[in-house]
């Protein structure tokens, strides 16, 4: 019979990893030389899939010299997820509803929003092929359970749990169920912020084990002014993943204070994170967010720590960078110290005619004649330093330079701007600093990080 000797040690894959499956079914293939091993590979973006209906793609390989059929389906998984850019329907931003119109950048949303792209089911059926007289037949198949696919991926210093031949990397850490589980990023969890910065923190989750976040503000002596609770609750965007909809498998949340400043709001109606903001109490103070399940002192994640930033009294404009991270959530960093931007341009020239040689007699025009730029073609370069900052940070200072996405995000509104195209916020860039060299206190003593990205866009100007 088809057996499945090998498989992925655990069942949530972050799909930048091998994905291998090794099938045997040594009776046939002793006794058929021209057995194939097939793959019927499922995968859903709902409930997780049934094996019968149409696969979704069909792989074959030969037994190999030990007899057995070694698949990887890495290639093949990995084209299944992708970012989530866009907030889902049920999230809002300032109390206005995601949907298809009006969609909302995933930054910016109020409380929560399920994931649309991040995570995939994966569920696969083997089956050993071989004819007999010229007619094809098919053994008895054997289906692998169901795992989630997400959009991460390992590094080679990660390290791999093997139990006896199936190897897999262990997220248990990315859990929440105890004190001491992170969200998904491998940022420090003491972070900075301005009060009109937004992002997102996004965590794992199977069987509603997390139900809610507290928040405790903290003003610039230390002293707690006020204490907020986020539930994960459909009304507020998220909902409880008992249900097996992938989309409630992986979630976000706004915690950012651009993110509490709306959260919740209706027009004229401030949230209390607001009103220390309008009261001037919360400037220069800090506060922090852990997650609890049922109760409040059943705490399922670290306690997670925003300063938030004090004016630059220099004048430096800030600039804030979001990026995908090792585990396909978003990670972010204000640039408060000096930047510099570049504007370099690529015109099309041609030469003009100096008169008019199309009427009835021939004018001298000054405007006219010699090389013309037929149309310009603008990019702009941003080069940006980071304050002093820790060895906590190079982890994160390293993915910003390997991630594949980069975007520069907009400060805060106070105009109730729903209604308005929403492409104010983000803008898409890419990192042009080629190299990133970890610093450390026993080589550097102070550690300034700089970085310049470039502007995807490219600014098209008139034609002539």
């Amino acid at each position: 019979m088809t057996t499945i000797e090998q498989k992925p040690l655990y069942n949530r894959l972050p799909v930048g990893q091998e994905v291998i499956f090794t099938i045997s079914n040594p009776n046939i293939v002793a006794l058929y030389t021209n057995t194939t091993f097939q793959a019927d590979v499922y995968i859903s973006n709902g409930t997780p899939p049934t094996i019968t209906g149409t696969p979704l793609a069909t792989f074959k390989t030969k037994p190999n010299n030990a007899g057995v059929g070694i698949f990887d389906f890495r290639q093949v998984v990995e084209s299944y997820v992708a970012s989530d850019n866009i907030a889902t329907a049920g999230s809002s931003y300032k109390s206005s509803p995601t949907n298809i119109i009006p969609n909302h950048p995933i930054h910016l949303i109020d409380k929560y929003s399920k994931n649309t792209n991040a995570m995939r089911w994966l569920r696969i059926e083997f089956k050993t092929v071989y004819t007999v007289s010229g007619s094809v037949i098919i053994d008895t198949p054997i289906s692998s359970v169901n795992y989630r696919l997400f959009n991460g991926y390992l590094k080679y210093d990660d390290v791999l749990d093997l139990q006896n031949v199936d190897f897999g990397y262990d997220l248990s850490q990315f859990k929440p169920d105890s004190p001491t589980k992170s969200f998904l990023t491998n940022a420090p969890t003491t972070q900075f912020a301005n009060l009109d910065d937004y992002g997102t923190f996004a965590f794992l989750d199977s069987n509603n084990d997390l139900s809610s976040i507290l928040f405790k503000y903290y003003n610039s002596s230390g002293v707690q002014i006020g204490t907020e609770s986020l539930a994960q609750t459909v009304a507020n965007g998220g909902g409880f993943s008992g249900s097996q909809e992938i989309q409630k498998n992986l979630f976000y949340f706004g915690c950012f204070p651009a993110n509490l400043r709306s959260y919740g709001t209706t027009v004229g109606t401030p949230t209390l994170f607001q009103s220390l903001v309008t009261a001037g109490t919360i400037q220069g103070g800090h506060y922090t967010f852990q997650a609890f399940k049922t109760v409040s002192t059943n705490f399922v994640t670290q306690e997670y720590r925003i300063n938030l930033n004090c004016p630059n009294l220099k004048g430096y404009e800030s600039i804030r960078l979001c990026w995908l991270n090792q585990w396909g959530a978003w990670d972010y960093y204000t640039f408060t110290q000096k930047s510099t931007k570049n504007i370099s341009t690529k015109g099309s020239t041609y030469e003009q005619l100096a008169g008019t040689w199309n009427d009835s007699s021939y004018r001298v025009n000054g405007f006219k004649g010699g090389k013309k730029t037929f149309r310009v073609n603008a990019t702009e370069k941003i080069k940006m330093n980071t304050d002093f900052v820790s060895e906590n940070e190079n982890v994160m200072f390293e993915e910003l330079t390997n991630s594949p996405e980069v975007y520069i995000l907009a400060k805060y509104s106070d105009v109730f701007d729903v209604t308005t195209v929403l492409n104010q916020y983000v803008t898409p860039v890419r990192i042009t600093s080629t190299n990133f060299t970890k610093k450390t206190v026993a080589n550097d003593k102070l550690i300034q990080y700089t970085f310049e990205v470039e502007k995807s866009k490219t600014l098209r100007t008139q034609s002539i």
